[in-house]
């Protein structure tokens, strides 16, 4: 499709619109009509997918390119070391955010402190 820019009269090509974006568009409308909230970010929102995106460096880093670690011999020798990662990463790493305590930790004492959180079942049956 091909489109006049007014701002500076002249042609450019424009791509159409994806099928995705039609369907985050239908999505959004379904937020709307039940009174949700997305659980991810705004448009253009720089937290959109930060902390995956942190994660996944993280991971690349200690793990995939630490020489030391590596290399593997198949596939299974690199599933397994995955597993022991995401088992040190949840279990033993101390994270300084949360009190110098592992993730799991941090949240087993916080469930045993907060009220377990209403069901989204229970919070659409008030309304």
């Amino acid at each position: 499709m091909t489109i006049i820019y007014s701002h500076y009269k002249r042609q450019v090509l424009r791509r159409p619109i994806e099928f995705t974006q039609y369907r985050a568009l239908r999505y959004t409308e379904r937020l709307e009509e039940q009174d949700l909230v997305a659980s991810v970010g705004s448009r253009g929102d720089s937290y959109d997918n930060a902390m995956a995106e942190a994660f996944n460096s993280l991971f690349k880093a200690e793990l995939i390119r630490n020489r030391h670690k590596g290399p593997w011999r198949g596939i299974d020798d690199l599933e397994i070391a995955v597993a022991e990662y995401i088992d040190w990463f949840n279990h033993r790493r101390i994270h300084g955010e949360i009190g110098y305590v592992p993730p799991a930790e941090y949240e087993a004492q916080h469930t045993a402190v907060e009220p377990a959180p209403e069901s989204v079942d229970d919070l659409i049956d008030a309304r």
